[in-house]
């Protein structure tokens, strides 16, 4: 099949924006130079080895071309530039919007209206040249029809030379397409460029090319925005520059912008539904590790990004750290009973690994001990092919391809080969496989006869391949990152994959989902990938979430070539171009990451006119809230007075009634609160360009061997976390109903963890009862407590009677208290208590909200709440407030209050 191209109105202002800057210049057809042969020292040459056509010099001043890009930047709503130092004009563009097209379209442009007919198209990397390459290719026909004329492109290679003297020597239209690191780079390539060349006549190749006086065309300036790159880039003469990208970081003349949320306003681009996965209930039962990498640097010892599993409070989460050598994963853990001996004894900065003292050693990139890590893979994998299946059936009749796309991070996972050296299934093909036939079987069903004989007609082990990079011996082979990049520069591969661009959309090809490295995303940019799957641990950064997504986000084509956009579908765009992402991380975390990518790279004027909720407005005016001279009160002295001391206590209480009360709570909560462990998939959609709203999600079990191989002392676990006795532990445990100990065995760490909870607040409950507070010699010292702090100015109340200028309440309740009590004839001063003056319990210290001075010497310490109904506060909250009680109780001269507001305050004294 062939592309079919449509004249873009978006594209043709993007062109025009680029032509106009020259208005005024005159028309040459070429300008015709000689190379001064003493100056190169060619005389041994013939005369005809220094004819060439060059780019005519700009015969417009700075002066006019700036009056010409403010009219425009004022036409295209870009902020105007007040000077010309030099001429780089930027064009953003967002991914999958054909920037392009858009370049190659401005070069017959600028060709046709001022004669200038030599371009250098430089790109950052291998994968992005060979993209480039074939976009020349796939468009020639396109625009010999437009233009009644070819351009002749070539790739620069420091071995084959001649092309650089038809570069020279043709007054067609001539590009040459290079990758910085054939010029700025220490290889012999780059060399080559700059040397006098036998091979060459003596003669320097930088020479030729500067001497054409060559327009510079880069794509994707920003990862080539180096000082050696900028500094080889004038080697090469040039008579401007134009960048194109999606992301500019340094920024030049902004002639045209069509950024992300443009893109998505005019339907440009595919619409983005995201599928995360969140795992419930983590055992902690099987010592998982995730070695994410080594980190290296001149002045410290080899340190290590490690993930491990951490016990909080209330759950288990994974978390990364850095660790260091000796480090104990136990105690990082927070004691976690299945890192017991896992402590540091060495960090291998060569073999990329980490040792530990009881012999276990893990090397970057790979995870131990996660029983659910291929697990997930597998849902990964089985939610993109029930994805795939149902967009499939709706683009079947439409003669649309549908492709899915899965990104891994090592080739092994998909292929491997057997002692005869043939090409075989490794765990990801042979997941695919199976759940493919799991999928297709569970879905026939629900297919009409078309589509089903289609289905019928493709074996499953044809519709995946694998592109990767070559060996010599023909073996697959994972792409390597080019130091200092995000792009792998493996021509092998991206040959695979741009070679089959177009064979690819033809249904008649069974191959329907792709495996690809990771390192290869920037190669993949087929319009048909309706589905991207990355089945790597751990997610992306959030640029490379932006990168992998960009890889699908084109509007897709037909079997002939014909685009699906709002010109052929109309208001069906969006219903036929969507890209689902299957993400390997929860749903939110996802969705924020890459909102984050997307508002990062906004231009200025897009963000300006986002909604508050989209952008937070980092610049809101702040506010210093200094102490008046209501803190100088006799009143306010004399509250302080009473109430800065600070307080110890002690509690007795009966070990049995906490035995008998903690069987109870156990029995009654604990066999709820350790379920069976689970993955929710969460399904969400794009309502506007930064919006994800969630349409659905569903859990199911994901079933796991229990328990693992670790050894637990539960009794002596509980003990310590409880910190009770290991005979009151054990009374505790003998005594519950065996189908509430039974869950124990099903997830050990979570039992745990959720017994010792229920424990805690019974014996918290039981402490709130026989509590008892001593003063003692300590006080607050007020001028520390009460000292000026900062906050926004349009969450702050100017209040009259408060301790300091302004209230910063936490809540609307806090505000209509300050409110009242500035009213209020009965207060003589108040102030809100900061979080430095707290009341201990044995749940955590407490904050009460105010202290008020009234008339007649009563002084008032009040808590505001929402509901002061006891069955609608939390466990904590009660236990908190009834040590208050009795704190407070102890000084009779102080009144002790929870209300929901200064009336019910007033009516309770």
């Amino acid at each position: 099949m062939k592309f079919k191209f449509n004249i873009q109105p978006y594209q043709t202002k993007a062109v025009e924006s680029v032509v106009k800057v020259f208005d005024g210049q005159p028309f040459y057809d070429g300008f015709t130079y000689r190379i001064d042969a003493a100056e190169f020292s060619l005389n041994q040459l013939s005369f005809n080895n220094f004819i060439g056509y060059a780019n005519n010099k700009i015969a417009l001043s700075h002066e006019q071309i700036l009056n010409n890009i403010n009219k425009i930047q004022a036409e295209n709503n870009i902020k105007l530039d007040e000077k010309l130092d030099n001429i780089s004009l930027d064009v953003e563009m967002e991914t999958g919007t054909g920037k392009t097209y858009v370049y190659i379209k401005t070069m017959f442009e600028l060709n046709i209206k001022y004669g200038w007919s030599k371009f250098i198209v430089v790109v950052p990397s291998i994968a992005i040249r060979e993209g480039v390459y074939k976009s020349f290719e796939i468009t020639q026909e396109h625009f010999m029809e437009q233009y009644h004329k070819k351009a002749r492109y070539f790739v620069y290679n420091s071995k084959n030379l001649n092309a650089i003297d038809s570069f020279s020597q043709s007054n067609d239209i001539n590009i040459m397409i290079i990758n910085i690191q054939a010029f700025n780079a220490r290889g012999e390539a780059a060399r080559r460029i700059k040397t006098e060349l036998d091979s060459f006549g003596s003669r320097r190749p930088i020479d030729i090319i500067k001497a054409n006086k060559p327009i510079i065309i880069l794509d994707e300036p920003q990862k080539m925005g180096g000082q050696a790159t900028q500094e080889s880039l004038k080697d090469f003469n040039p008579l401007f520059y134009l960048n194109y990208s999606a992301t500019h970081k340094q920024h030049h003349t902004l002639v045209y912008a069509l950024d992300a949320l443009d893109a998505y306003n005019n339907k440009l681009v595919k619409k983005i539904e995201v599928k995360g996965f969140d795992v419930q209930n983590l055992t902690g039962a099987d010592s998982y590790l995730y070695l994410d990498e080594i980190i290296i640097s001149p002045d410290k010892p080899p340190r290590a990004r490690l993930e491990l599993e951490v016990k909080y409070n209330k759950e288990i989460k994974r978390v990364t750290r850095i660790i260091n050598f000796k480090d104990d994963l136990f105690a990082l853990s927070n004691n976690l009973e299945q890192y017991r001996g896992f402590t540091v004894s060495e960090i291998n900065s060569v073999n990329k690994s980490v040792e530990f003292t009881n012999g276990i050693i893990i090397h970057a990139g790979e995870a131990s001990g996660d029983v659910s890590e291929l697990d997930m893979r597998r849902l990964q994998i089985r939610e993109t092919i029930r994805s795939h299946l149902q967009k499939e059936k709706e683009l079947f009749n439409k003669g649309i391809k549908c492709l899915s796309l899965f990104f891994i991070d090592e080739v092994a996972k998909y292929r491997k080969y057997d002692e005869e050296g043939r090409e075989i299934n490794s765990e990801y093909g042979e997941i695919f496989e199976q759940e493919y036939n799991f999928v297709l079987n569970e879905q026939r069903n629900m297919f009409n006869e078309a589509y089903n004989k289609y289905l019928s007609g493709i074996e499953t082990h044809k519709t995946h391949a694998g592109y990767f990079s070559i060996d010599k011996k023909g073996r697959k082979i994972n792409s390597v990152l080019k130091r200092g990049s995000d792009a792998s520069d493996d021509i092998a591969a991206y040959e695979l994959i741009l070679k089959d661009k177009e064979r690819l959309l033809s249904l008649d090809n069974p191959v329907r989902f792709i495996f690809s490295h990771s390192a290869l995303r920037e190669g993949w940019d087929n319009p048909n990938v309706f589905q991207i799957c990355t089945l790597k641990h751990g997610g992306s950064s959030a640029i490379n979430k932006r990168q992998e997504v960009g890889r699908g986000l084109r509007l897709c084509v037909d079997q002939n070539g014909t685009r699906m956009d709002a010109e052929t579908l109309g208001d069906e765009v969006f219903k036929i171009n969507k890209l689902t992402v299957i993400a390997s991380e929860g749903y939110k975390t996802f969705v924020e990451s890459l909102q984050s990518a997307i508002k990062e790279d906004l231009s200025e004027r897009s963000a300006n006119a986002l909604p508050d909720d989209f952008v937070e407005n980092g610049r809101k005016p702040k506010i210093t809230n200094k102490l008046n001279n209501n803190f100088n009160k006799p009143e306010f002295k004399a509250l302080w007075d009473l109430i800065k001391n600070k307080y110890a206590y002690k509690v007795e209480f009966d070990d049995e009634k906490l035995i008998k009360n903690a069987v109870i709570s156990l029995d009654a909560n604990l066999r709820d609160k350790v379920p069976q462990l689970n993955y929710t998939l969460t399904i969400g959609e794009q309502q506007g360009l930064l919006k994800f709203e969630e349409k659905d999600n569903k859990t199911n079990k994901l079933e796991q061997i229990a328990g693992g191989s670790v050894k637990y002392d539960l009794i002596g676990k509980i003990a310590q976390a409880a910190k009770l006795t290991r005979r009151t532990a054990a009374k505790i445990l003998a005594a519950v109903r065996p189908d509430t100990f039974a869950k124990f065995k099903l997830n050990p760490e979570k039992f745990i963890n959720e017994a010792v909870i229920l424990i805690n607040n019974v014996k918290a409950e039981l402490i709130a009862e026989n509590i008892k507070y001593i003063k003692t010699n300590q006080v607050y010292d007020a001028d520390e407590i009460f000292k000026a702090e900062s906050g926004e100015l349009d969450r702050a109340y100017k209040a009259d009677k408060n301790i300091h200028d302004y209230v910063l309440p936490d809540s609307g309740i806090e505000l209509r208290m300050a409110q009242d009590m500035d009213k209020a004839s009965e207060v003589c001063v108040y102030a809100k208590l900061p979080k430095g003056y707290a009341v201990s319990t044995p749940v955590g210290n407490y904050s009460p909200d105010w202290a008020a001075a009234l008339k007649d010497n009563k002084y008032i310490i009040a808590e505001t709440k929402g509901s002061t109904d006891e069955m609608q506060l939390r466990l904590i909250e009660r236990i908190k407030l009834k040590c208050a009680e009795k704190l407070f109780a102890e000084n009779n001269a102080v009144i002790y209050r929870v209300v929901d507001g200064w009336q019910s305050l007033l009516n309770s004294l």
